[in-house]
């Protein structure tokens, strides 16, 4: 249904905090002094050249780890010391995701394979083999093969325009993979720890959305978390073109992400709350940990000359603490896929082994080695060393003395821990000798690699050299029964017992499963440690979006449709003096301070007139599933729509004190139209897109369908008189209708019906309107009418026939003779 995917609201301050953000590393700045010179050498230093791609401890490290042969060590460091190729995955739930597969099988992959680039003979464009349907596409392309002849000038603006609507998701191949081994279905709860930038929750919501029919939502939801509000803004963005309801954006840490497990539940029994909610659970759980990111240098260069064996290390505690606590919300039979963008096996198989190790045999490593059969993978290690200050560990047992919490016995194959003798242990073994016996100390000789015992062969490695893709681990865990109580270090339990007894009302159970408040004091001290060795060096996320994703504005304010409306206190362009007075006013979250509420809307008269304008059919379960971001009800600007699932872990929420910083919630359904003539309608509130094609099937007033002309000219025109249409009785149908929004929907060739009769299923392409005095107004922004129009001459000869016909036509677009109205449904992008 048209008008269904990505209308988010855009700003200049968004696009201009992304460009600074997520500079092109492989660009040399212009300042470079490599430019300067002749105008022979400008036009030579204008050609690519890498970077300084070296770094010996890079090579010595990976080396001694043995992640590939020598034989291929080579051909490994070639590759890694190339650009990364592009790739994007198509919207397997956009109603258009056909006709893209196959504009891209038929058009673009024939022709790019024609021409080629520079005369050279490249790969073309395919499919990637291992991804389900042709789904996901690779290319070798580069920007500037991009832009230089008109065939793949026309490719690149169409990946551009597709990305901005939401029908396809620049990705990197390798991130693609992790949500496919979660084996995600329509009914799970699904928990994104550390979700930004958005591609993988993206893909989760693709996966849920797949089988459900239109009008309907899935049973499942997906709650995406991330910790830094900036990045969490960028996870905002990424996910509002997926346009769904049954999306929770959370700004929690992820390690003690709350588990809402209400205690209360029992005095509060009754059909509003479901037993099954009594605790925030999930049947999938995303564990993408923050890393050293190493496995991206193809598309980050700038890490080499950062790169060392100590951010690793620094980040071995944090990737187990979020591990254990994702295992923890995970229900018994559930999966959890742990995954990094790191070749570093401290941060993969350590991390898998100690979690392992801590949880007993109530999870399992799974053999995931006969799904996806195309794609290329590794098995996991079982051997490794610990490098530490520059020495190289084997065990436990060799760290040197005062560095015991830089290389912690979970980073060894064995996690055995060495305890150092006291000096009563070596007098007892001399005879009442304090100094140590020569013949007792271990000598170089000794030192021997440990290798574990467990199945760590389960894990997957994707190296670069195999399949022209960045490096990524992933494994595969499944919950068989809840977690043991996991004991706390009998070190600190001396020293906090006395903070403990402060806080044991807060932290009375002990078992992982039911601690979702965590006290500070039952945390390490290395977490602490952990967090600000993480902080002071770069961190790499697994995905690096395109750089042409605007960022939100606000710093303190995680949603963005409320900071731009906010910042739109203006009424037929004049300012209101009643809003526009003072600054903002400090919005609350329950205990969340500059976060706005989430309040589900039950105003009556409001809701009940929206039901009588659109004629909203019984059977679509509204009241009690809108809610707002807006304390003050008589001045909401919009409503927004959430499933049954989402609303059930808001109720869970509201009732354990709001532990969740929800940043964002709910599918943009309504929105109030401000304009005079929005204030003069019987229903001030118009359908957003977004929202459109969920409420569609559900309408039975203030919709009308119109011929393949007629809509294509609204599309193209914008604004048209009643008079002006082509079809018979359509403007005289249009001009009879409430003023207010209304919906026209492209009746479809083979349909023999009248106009009068509106058929919806889901091939059904419809736009939002505006019915006026004298003429009807499409309200979505130049950028989706230019893109709808594209799919219709894709789709059918006819109509690319009429979308290509000038202005001859008998509609008149003069502006002198065009019916303007203030309708504030999205400000369009920068051109």
């Amino acid at each position: 249904m048209g008008g269904g995917r990505g209308r988010g609201s855009r700003s200049r301050t968004q696009r201009k905090h992304f460009r600074d953000g997520r500079e092109n590393a492989w660009k040399r700045p212009k300042s470079d002094p490599t430019a300067d010179g002749n105008s022979a050498a400008t036009a030579v230093d204008r050609s690519w050249k890498p970077f300084a791609t070296q770094n010996t401890a890079f090579d010595e490290y990976y080396k001694e780890q043995g992640i590939v042969s020598a034989e291929e060590w080579d051909t490994f460091m070639e590759v890694l010391r190339t650009p990364l190729p592009a790739a994007f995955r198509i919207n397997s739930s956009s109603q258009f995701s056909s006709d893209i597969r196959q504009q891209l099988e038929n058009d673009f992959m024939k022709c790019l394979q024609a021409e080629g680039a520079d005369g050279v003979e490249i790969e073309a464009i395919r499919p990637l083999a291992w991804y389900p349907d042709n789904l996901a596409w690779h290319s070798n392309y580069s920007r500037m093969q991009l832009r230089k002849n008109q065939t793949l000038e026309r490719f690149h603006e169409f990946l551009k325009l597709e990305n901005e609507i939401g029908n396809i998701t620049r990705q990197e191949a390798v991130s693609m993979v992790p949500p496919l081994f979660l084996d995600v279905r329509p009914e799970h709860f699904i928990l994104d720890m550390c979700a930004a930038p958005g591609s993988k929750t993206f893909q989760l919501l693709e996966i849920i959305y797949q089988s459900t029919k239109p009008g309907l939502l899935p049973e499942g939801m997906v709650i995406a978390n991330d910790l830094d509000v900036q990045r969490c803004n960028l996870l905002i963005h990424q996910t509002k073109r997926m346009c769904t309801a049954n999306l929770i954006v959370t700004n929690n840490e992820a390690q003690q992400f709350p588990g809402c497990r209400s205690k209360a539940l029992s005095k509060h029994s009754g059909p509003e709350l479901e037993q099954s909610m009594g605790q925030l659970l999930f049947d999938r759980v995303l564990c993408d940990v923050p890393c050293s990111g190493d496995g991206t240098l193809r598309k980050a260069p700038d890490l080499w000359r950062k790169w060392s064996p100590g951010m690793g290390n620094g980040l071995h505690n944090l990737q187990i603490q979020i591990a254990m606590r994702g295992l923890a919300l995970l229900k018994v039979g559930g999966k959890m896929v742990y995954s990094t963008c790191s070749m570093n096996p401290v941060e993969n198989e350590a991390v898998v082994a100690e979690i392992l190790r801590k949880c007993g045999g109530s999870v399992e490593l799974l053999d995931v080695s006969n799904e996806l059969p195309n794609l290329v993978r590794r098995p996991g290690l079982r051997k490794w060393k610990v490098r530490d200050r520059g020495v190289w560990l084997a065990s436990h047992k060799d760290v040197i003395k005062n560095r015991h919490f830089g290389a912690v016995p979970g980073m060894f194959p064995s996690g055995r821990t060495y305890v150092p003798p006291t000096e009563d242990d070596i007098k007892n073994e001399n005879g009442g000798n304090s100094e140590p016996n020569p013949e007792s100390q271990t000598s170089n000789e000794d030192f021997v690699e440990e290798t574990s015992d467990l199945p760590l062969e389960r894990c997957m490695r994707i190296v670069p050299h195999d399949q022209n893709s960045g490096a990524f681990f992933i494994a595969v865990l499944q919950k068989l029964s809840p977690l043991p109580a996991i004991p706390e270090n009998p070190k600190k339990q001396k020293i906090s017992i006395a903070k403990k007894d402060e806080t044991q009302e807060e932290n009375s159970v002990p078992s992982v499963e039911d601690n979702d408040e965590q006290g500070q004091e039952s945390k390490s001290v290395v977490m602490e440690s952990a967090s600000e060795a993480a902080s002071d060096i770069d961190l790499v996320d697994n995905e690096q979006e395109e750089k042409d994703v605007p960022m939100e504005a606000a710093p303190y304010d995680v949603s963005i449709d409320n900071a731009l409306e906010d910042a739109q206190v203006t009424v037929n362009g004049k300012s209101d003096p009643d809003k526009a007075t003072g600054k903002r006013k400090l919005q609350m979250q329950g205990r969340w301070k500059g976060v706005d509420p989430v309040l589900f809307f039950n105003d009556e008269p409001t809701i009940n007139s929206i039901i009588a304008f659109y004629g909203i059919d019984e059977s679509f379960p509204f009241k009690g599933h809108l809610i707002s971001r807006n304390s003050d009800s008589n001045h909401v600007k919009r409503i927004y729509y959430i499933s049954k699932s989402v609303k059930d872990a808001l109720e869970l929420n509201i009732l354990v004190g709001q532990q969740l910083k929800i940043a964002s919630v709910g599918l943009k359904m309504f929105e109030r139209q401000t304009s005079r003539e929005g204030t003069d309608a019987s229903c001030s509130f118009r359908i957003s897109s977004e929202g459109l094609p969920l409420i569609l099937p559900h309408i039975t007033k203030q919709i009308l369908n119109a011929t393949a002309v007629d809509f294509i000219h609204i599309l193209k025109y914008k604004t048209i008189k009643f008079h002006d249409f082509v079809g018979a009785g359509f403007g005289e149908k249009a001009s009879k209708l409430m003023m207010g929004c209304c919906v026209i929907v492209l009746k479809k060739d083979y349909d023999q019906d009248s106009l009068d009769t509106v058929k919806v299923d889901a091939s059904t392409i419809a736009v939002g309107c505006w019915k006026g005095r004298g003429s009807l107004s499409v309200m979505v922004t130049a950028i989706d009418c230019q893109e709808l129009l594209e799919r219709l001459s894709v789709r059918d000869e006819g109509m690319k026939e009429i979308i290509a016909q000038g202005k001859e036509s008998k509609v008149l677009n003069g502006k002198d003779k065009k019916e303007e109205i203030e309708v504030t449904e999205e400000v369009a992008p920068e051109q």
